[in-house]
């Protein structure tokens, strides 16, 4: 009852509730992510980062009232195929953003950009729509998801570990992020465990990884998963001796349930809340008084959706009628990212910077993944040049 209120309460803020005159004159956007299970808190950051900018932005954009509704996809494939089309045979939304998992998007995919919608992805970023599958009506918002595990492959292969055991889910994300981890990193994989996508208990890879003794474990495991592996991990002994590499497991929106289990931890990012410029610390004090949390890099990419359409809606005066006009001003992504440096690349994906990061306890008893270093400068994603929709 009280996230309904909440929702209620956005779309009298938005000034959703316009009469039939005015109607035709609003921009609407279905936000699809998920917002029950394990995986819960994910799509919340991203759904609160995306209407904290639409807030900022008054309810409006180029003029019109912004009318957002906003659907759980409860991580479930067929359903999310049966509340994206309602945003769109029934809502008539003009872009839908989401969602948050690969096997969700691969779901939708077709059926938004096969309607000539804008489908913009916050999140998921799998590598079927980076090549040759890419759209003029796909745009991600966040990476292409084998990037952020290049991350750590290059920083286990540069720090010498020789000997890296690979814990991931088994769904198209997680066979992405192998693959990720494996471009740069040349040593051996002991073993490669695959687990069923919601796995809470992983006292048998933990039992797998003791005693093969690798130098490092590299693991992909958002939300629940990442909670469930962190606490279990710590507490079999095994964070003193063998370091964690990651992405996804360990940040903002797991680190209040793993707190001083996470502590030094690494991850790879494209954003971290200290990072230092104007746009991103007014964004976390803002999100962070708005929510009591710390924003995490979904609620970022949240963040950074809704002003980009923005941009492009303001780019074409808020005509949304000529799709290619809407196209070419979302590809020219002239918005102020809250990770400084962002361009698209001709597929639709990111041209950015990436970092190595590592979980910290702040003064006031939070818990924040913090920049180390950076590993990639203006890195665009391998499956561009394969990419027909130039």
């Amino acid at each position: 009852m009280k996230q309904s209120l909440k929702l209620t309460g956005l779309v009298v803020v938005l000034g959703i509730a316009a009469g039939p005159a005015m109607a035709q004159e609003k921009i609407k956007i279905g936000v699809i992510t998920t917002l029950s299970g394990p995986a819960a808190v994910l799509g919340q950051q991203s759904r609160d980062g995306f209407q904290l900018a639409v807030k900022e932005l008054g309810g409006k954009m180029a003029g019109k009232d912004v009318e957002v509704v906003v659907v759980d996809d409860e991580l479930k494939p067929d359903g999310a195929v049966t509340k994206a089309k309602g945003l769109l045979e029934r809502e008539k939304v003009d872009f839908v953003v989401g969602p948050i998992f690969s096997n969700i998007l691969q779901a939708i995919h077709r059926p938004v950009t096969g309607n000539k919608t804008f489908l913009i992805s916050p999140n998921a970023g799998p590598s079927s729509y980076a090549g040759k599958e890419c759209s003029p009506f796909f745009y991600v918002t966040s990476y292409q998801n084998d990037q952020v595990f290049e991350v750590l492959g290059k920083v286990a292969q540069d720090r010498g570990y020789k000997r890296l055991y690979v814990l991931v889910p088994n769904y198209q994300a997680g066979k992405d992020s192998a693959a990720g981890f494996k471009l740069d990193y040349k040593g051996e994989i002991v073993e490669e465990s695959y687990t069923p996508l919601g796995t809470l208990d992983f006292q048998v890879e933990l039992t797998k990884i003791a005693n093969s003794k690798p130098d490092a474990l590299f693991t992909f495991m958002p939300g629940g998963m990442g909670v469930g592996l962190v606490k279990q991990y710590r507490q079999a002994g095994l964070a003193e001796k063998i370091p964690v590499l990651s992405a996804f497991t360990v940040d903002e929106s797991t680190l209040p349930a793993q707190q001083d289990a996470a502590v030094g931890m690494f991850g790879g990012a494209n954003w971290a809340p200290n990072m230092d410029n104007p746009q991103n610390r007014k964004f976390v004090a803002a999100y962070e008084a708005a929510y009591n949390s710390v924003p995490g890099t979904y609620a970022m990419q949240g963040y950074d959706t809704a002003m980009l359409i923005d941009s492009a809606v303001k780019a074409v005066k808020g005509d949304l009628k000529n799709k290619e006009a809407v196209s070419a001003a979302l590809k020219k992504a002239e918005f102020t990212s809250l990770r400084g440096d962002f361009k698209f690349n001709v597929n639709g994906y990111p041209i950015q910077n990436f970092y190595l990061t590592k979980v910290a306890k702040r003064p006031d008893g939070k818990f924040q993944t913090e920049i180390v270093e950076k590993v990639f400068s203006n890195y665009g994603d391998r499956y561009a040049k394969d990419c027909v929709a130039k």
